[in-house]
C-alpha cells in the first residue's frame, strides 16, 4: 500500500466483497460505498428451496483458491448447515463454482460441465483468476478468467479469497445474509473497523 505512488491500494479487514457484477469489482475516486452482491431473483430462490449444490471446476489456477474454497466443507466452517454443497456431478448440480483462469486446456471441460448442469443454473466465479485471469492475464494459454465465457452470477475476488469472503457472497447471492446494501468505502474505513 505505501509502495502504490498513486495511493490506488488500500487494505481494509472487511470480508465483504462479493458482487454481482464485474464493473462493480472497479473503484473509481473515492466512493463513498462500495456495493455488494444482491441476491437472486425470488423465482430461482424459490425453484432451490433452502439448499444449493455446486459443482466446483478448477480450470488452471494454483489451487489457492480451491484450498479456500474446499476448507468450508471442514467442521470450523461446516457450509453443510447452510444447505450449502459440492456435488461430483454436473448432473446433481444447482451451479457452477469456478476457480482458477480458464487454460486453454480447461476450456471445453468448463463448457461441457456449464452445458451438463441443468436450467435454470448459476455460475460463481472465486478468485481473481476466474474473475479476470489474474498474474496470467494476457497469456495465450489461458482465458483471462470465465468472465467472457459463460454468464457468471456472483464474483468473489481474492488471491486466494478468505473463506469468509466466499461463504458471505455465496449467502449473499441466496439472500440469507444482508442484501446487496453498500457497505463504507476504502476511504471511510479505518484498518481493525
Amino acid at each position: 500500500m505505501e509502495a502504490c505512488p498513486e495511493g490506488a491500494i488500500s487494505f481494509t479487514n472487511d470480508y465483504r466483497l462479493a458482487v454481482r457484477r464485474r464493473e462493480d469489482l472497479v473503484v473509481r475516486g473515492n466512493q463513498d460505498a462500495l456495493p455488494l452482491a444482491a441476491e437472486l431473483g425470488a423465482e430461482l430462490r424459490r425453484l432451490l428451496g433452502r439448499s444449493l449444490k455446486l459443482r466446483q471446476v478448477s480450470a488452471g489456477g494454483c489451487n489457492g483458491c480451491e484450498l479456500d474454497t474446499n476448507v468450508l466443507n471442514t467442521v470450523g466452517w461446516d457450509l453443510g448447515r447452510f444447505g450449502v454443497q459440492f456435488v461430483a456431478s454436473p448432473r446433481h448440480a444447482d451451479g457452477l463454482l469456478i476457480t482458477g483462469a480458464v487454460s486453454q486446456n480447461m476450456k471445453l471441460a468448463l463448457q461441457k460441465t456449464y452445458d451438463a448442469i441443468p436450467a435454470p443454473k448459476i455460475v460463481i466465479a472465486v478468485g481473481a483468476c476466474a474473475i479476470g485471469g489474474g498474474p496470467f492475464v494476457g497469456h495465450a494459454e489461458v482465458n483471462d478468467g470465465a468472465t467472457d465465457l459463460l454468464p457468471i452470477d456472483l464474483l468473489i475476488p481474492g488471491c486466494p479469497p478468505h473463506p469468509l469472503t466466499i461463504l458471505d457472497g455465496i449467502l449473499r447471492l441466496l439472500g440469507r445474509v444482508g442484501g446487496g446494501k453498500p457497505r463504507p468505502g476504502p476511504a471511510n474505513e479505518q484498518p481493525g473497523q
